[in-house]
C-alpha cells in the first residue's frame, strides 16, 4: 500500500513513520521547505524518544520519503491523511479548521484517481461532513471518500501508543473505505487491538470526549488536593483508593500544577464551544477549563506564600519547563503563567529543563538558564519543581541541601519524600499532601 501524510507536524511525522514500520511506502508532505530539507538530511524537528531511529530506518529502506510537493505525494496513494494544525481560533475558541480545508481542496485537485481522504488531525464534530462538500465541489467526477481516523498518541511515547494503542477509532461511510484503513492497521490485528468503527460524526467525536473528559479527571484530583490540604488527608492516597475501582481507573489521578500541551486546552475549549452552538452545553467542561486556569496562577502565589511572602530580589530556582517530561512542548505549559508571574513579583529566575524546547522564545527574557538541574540550584533562596523529569527524581535531598543557599522546596508535582527532605533541614511543601 501506499499511502500521503499531509503535515510534517508531530502527528503526521510520528503516524508516517509508524505506517513505513507497519511496511507502507509513506510519504509526508509539508510545505515547510526547510523542514523537509531537514528530514531528508535525518534532522528531526521535534523531541520524542525513538522517532529519530524510527525516520532513519524506514528512510534508508525507502517507505518514507518527504516532499514539498502535494502531487507527488497523492501520485498513487490509496489514502491521504491530513495532519495539518487545528489551533485554538482567535476571539471564539473554536478549532480553526482553515488547514484542514485548504488541504482537503488541495489534494483533492491533485488527485489522480480513487483514493480515501483521511482526516487525522483533531477536528470538531461536523468536519467531515464539510470536507466531504469542498471534495465533491472540487472533483465530483472522482470517487474520493472521506474518513476520520482520530489519534491518540501522548507526547514522549507517541511511538509506543500507535504501535500498541488500546483502540484503533475509524469513522466511515462505506465499506470501501473502511477496508483501506483497516487493511493499513492490518499489524495490529496481530496483538488483538480493537478497532471502533463508526460513523464520522462520532469518531470526531470520540476524540473530543476522551481529551475532555482526561482534562476533568487531572483538574478532579487537583481540587481534591487542595481539600486534602484543608482537611489534614493525603492526596496520593485518595487517589490510589479512588484509582483501585475498576470504574474509575488510577491513570491522571496526580495532582499537580494543571494540564497544558497541544491537545487539552484547545480541545476542552472547542468541544465546549461546539456544544454551546449546538445547544447542549458541556458545563462540566466549561468549568474545567476555567479552574485549570486559575490553578496555574495559584501555583505562582503558593511560591511567594511559600518564600515568606514576597520573592522580591530572591534566586529562584525552577525544574522543569515543558509540559511534561520526554517532550520538548512548550504549548500552554504551566510554566509559561508561574514563572513570568515571579518575574513580576522582583524574582531571579534560574530554569533548568533536559529539553527547553522554545522556551526562550516563550518566557520573559530575564530568565536565565542552566546547563544542570544543580547548576539551577546553586545559591539559590528557594527551588520550584514544575515538570517532573526523572533525572530530578534522582538528586538526593542531601545534595541539594548542600547546593542551595535558601530551604525553600516548592515540591508541585509530589517527586520527593516529604520525610527526606525535612530531614535534611528543607521547608518543603508538596500538592495536597500534609
Amino acid at each position: 500500500m501506499r499511502i500521503a501524510m499531509v503535515g510534517a507536524g508531530y502527528v503526521g511525522l510520528v503516524s508516517g513513520a509508524c505506517f513505513a514500520e507497519f511496511g507502507v511506502d509513506v510519504c509526508v508532505m509539508d510545505t515547510d521547505a526547510s523542514k523537509v530539507e531537514a528530514l531528508r538530511a535525518g534532522r528531526i524537528p521535534i523531541y520524542e524518544p525513538g522517532l529519530d531511529r524510527l525516520v532513519a530506518e524506514n528512510a534508508a529502506d525507502g517507505r518514507l520519503t518527504f516532499t514539498t510537493e502535494l502531487a507527488e505525494a497523492v501520485r498513487g496513494a490509496d489514502a491521504v491523511f491530513l495532519a495539518v494544525g487545528t489551533p485554538t481560533r482567535r476571539g471564539d475558541g473554536h478549532a480553526d479548521l482553515t488547514y484542514v480545508f485548504a488541504a482537503a481542496e488541495q489534494v483533492a485537485k491533485a488527485a489522480e484517481g480513487p483514493l480515501v481522504l483521511v482526516t487525522k488531525s483533531t477536528v470538531p464534530v461536523g468536519t467531515g461532513r464539510q470536507v466531504k462538500e469542498i471534495v465533491r465541489r472540487v472533483r465530483p467526477e472522482l470517487e474520493i471518500e472521506v474518513a476520520s481516523n482520530p489519534e491518540f498518541l501522548r507526547e514522549g511515547s507517541a511511538i509506543g501508543d500507535f504501535m500498541r494503542p488500546d483502540r484503533v477509532v475509524i469513522g466511515v461511510e462505506s465499506e470501501r473505505a473502511l477496508k483501506v484503513l483497516k487493511r493499513l492497521y492490518r499489524p495490529l490485528y496481530l496483538i488483538e487491538t480493537p478497532v471502533v468503527a463508526t460513523s464520522i460524526e462520532t469518531a470526531e467525536l470520540i476524540k473530543y470526549a476522551a481529551n475532555a473528559f482526561l482534562a476533568v479527571k487531572i483538574t478532579f484530583i487537583n481540587q481534591m488536593a487542595d481539600l486534602c490540604e484543608r482537611a489534614g488527608a493525603n492526596v496520593h492516597d485518595v487517589a490510589r483508593g479512588m484509582g483501585l475501582d475498576g470504574r474509575i481507573g488510577r491513570k491522571f489521578l496526580h495532582a499537580g500544577p494543571g494540564y497544558g500541551g497541544s491537545c487539552f486546552p484547545k480541545d476542552t475549549l472547542a468541544l465546549a464551544r461546539t456544544a454551546q452552538e449546538l445547544g447542549a452545553p458541556a458545563t462540566i467542561v466549561e468549568q474545567t477549563i476555567a479552574a485549570n486556569e486559575a490553578r496555574k496562577a495559584q501555583m505562582a502565589e503558593r511560591v511567594v506564600a511559600a518564600c515568606g511572602g514576597s520573592v522580591a530580589g530572591k534566586t529562584i530556582a525552577v525544574f522543569g519547563l515543558t509540559f511534561k517530561p520526554e517532550t520538548d512542548d512548550m504549548r500552554d505549559a504551566p510554566s509559561l503563567v508561574i514563572i513570568p508571574a515571579l518575574v513580576a513579583a522582583g524574582a531571579r529566575v534560574r530554569a533548568y529543563d533536559p529539553q527547553p524546547g522554545h522556551a526562550r522564545q516563550m518566557l520573559p527574557a530575564a530568565v536565565h538558564y542552566a546547563e544542570s538541574a544543580l547548576g539551577a540550584a546553586e545559591g539559590a533562596d528557594a527551588l520550584v519543581l514544575v515538570t517532573e523529569w526523572n533525572e530530578f527524581r534522582a538528586i538526593a535531598p542531601e545534595k541539594l541541601r548542600r547546593t542551595m543557599a535558601g530551604r525553600v522546596v516548592c515540591d508541585l508535582r509530589n517527586v520527593w519524600d516529604p520525610a527526606a527532605m525535612r530531614e535534611c533541614g528543607f521547608d518543603y511543601s508538596s500538592i495536597g499532601r500534609p
